[in-house]
């Protein structure tokens, strides 16, 4: 009598076979660097807790060759993730539905991209008239 083997389904890859997991799991990624700002941002806090002489201490390494190259990188998978949350939230919400016609998918994506692009544009906007 022959003992034969389990199969045993590789896991390696399974995720890069398919568009949509692909997709997916670049949104999950982009949750981690999401985090890594936090963690930055948070640094910040403590040494403003500490005095001022610290907190320009970490506002210049801020102003460092890589700490400007991380923000870029950063900047640039903050847009990705939040591009990528609002083309899922018309799958995630109960229909929108306005005279009587159910708003398109693309619609509600193109309105919540719009309103993130105006709030950016509106913290910014005072956060230069604060710093005048």
């Amino acid at each position: 009598m022959t003992v034969r083997k389990p199969y045993v389904r590789s896991m390696e890859g399974w995720w890069n076979r398919v568009p949509f997991f692909r997709r997916y799991m670049a949104r999950e990624v982009t949750a981690f660097f999401v985090a890594v700002y936090g963690l930055v941002m948070l640094a910040g806090l403590v040494r403003l807790s500490q005095g001022q002489a610290a907190f320009e201490g970490w506002l210049a390494q801020l102003r460092g060759g890589w700490s400007i190259a991380l923000h870029v990188v950063l900047l640039l998978v903050f847009m990705y993730h939040t591009y990528s949350w609002f083309e899922i939230m018309p799958k995630t919400m109960p229909p929108v539905v306005i005279g009587g016609r159910k708003l398109a998918p693309g619609t509600i994506t193109g309105l919540g991209l719009a309103a993130a692009a105006a709030a950016s544009t509106l913290v910014l906007v005072i956060a230069w008239v604060l710093a005048r």
